[in-house]
């Protein structure tokens, strides 16, 4: 079977029109009226059938179709992880991360790492969600790896820590605990807060908190980032539990340290294990594993 014959049937069934489809392979319209018909002869079935002036697939085109895009792109893949291993230094890196990490970390991260000489023909394509939806991604191959929270039971998933990250209350300025030095969860009973939603790392962290101090907290708003909650808090629509991040100098708000219940949360570089990463993803991946010890003057999260 001709593999540009599968090529040109694979253009032909996404345009549905021979002389467009010829014009976009860049050939005559007989080579794919024959390139379909070898295609037909060989399987033994019609590919395509009249539809008006244009043509649409069979049942059968509709079934070959699914197994020409799976062989296809397999062979894409496979073309281009033998170009990454030509050229080490050159690619694309599929990086998400959690929302907290927008605004310095990561930037700053990649800065630094781009900065080195024999980086610097790799880019990166940037992705932001919560831990939930970043995890569905790296297990779906959309990216190949990510800093986010820790979830249990993800057994086909590695997580190593890379950096601690403190949890503070943020409260409006003129709150009544706005005068507290530090804060203990149970006396945060009383007022409404905002949350994040339940695909946040985040939420179960803070869920488990509330668990500790035996509250039930009254969760007026939930939001997917921290900017978000930030605001509204300074809007005084309620307190917020968030990380300890720069943003929030510069907002008209209060924070406290949490003194009671004692917590640890580690931001984590997340891959899927046992699953080919490029030359480019193994060294950023190296890098981002040494990044705390290596740059500790400059990580700000």
């Amino acid at each position: 079977m001709n593999l540009k014959h599968l090529e040109y049937f694979r253009v032909l069934a996404k345009l549905e029109h021979y002389s467009l489809a010829a014009e976009q392979l860049s050939i005559a319209q007989p080579s794919l009226t024959y390139a379909i018909s070898e295609l037909e002869k060989e399987l033994g079935v019609y590919l395509f059938e009249k539809s008006g002036r244009n043509i649409r697939l069979t049942k059968y085109g509709s079934i070959f179709l699914q197994y020409v895009n799976k062989s296809l792109n397999s062979l894409d893949e496979g073309q281009r992880i033998i170009n990454d291993l030509v050229s080490p230094n050159k690619g694309t890196i599929d990086l998400s991360f959690i929302y907290t990490l927008g605004s310095r970390f990561v930037p700053t991260m990649v800065k630094n790492f781009l900065s080195i000489e024999k980086h610097k023909d790799i880019s990166f394509s940037f992705s932001q969600g919560t831990t939930q939806n970043i995890i569905e991604g790296l297990k779906s191959d959309k990216y190949d790896l990510a800093f986010c929270s820790h979830i249990e039971d993800e057994p086909n998933i590695d997580f190593i820590p890379l950096v601690k990250q403190d949890l503070v209350l943020v409260v409006p300025s003129s709150h009544p605990l706005a005068s507290y030095t530090s804060i203990d969860l149970k006396d945060t009973e009383p007022f409404p807060f905002v949350s994040f939603d339940k695909g946040s790392g985040l939420r179960r962290l803070s869920d488990r908190l509330f668990k500790e101090v035996d509250i039930t907290p009254n969760i007026a708003f939930e939001v997917e980032e921290d900017s978000a909650a930030i605001g509204l808090v300074s809007m005084n629509y309620g307190i917020a539990l968030l990380p300890d991040i720069w943003m929030l100098k510069h907002f008209d708000v209060r924070v406290l340290p949490i003194r009671n219940p004692p917590y640890e949360r580690f931001i984590y570089l997340a891959t899927v294990k046992n699953k080919y990463l490029s030359p480019v993803v193994h060294l950023f991946r190296d890098f981002a594993k040494h990044y705390n010890k290596n740059y500790s003057g400059q990580i700000e999260i």
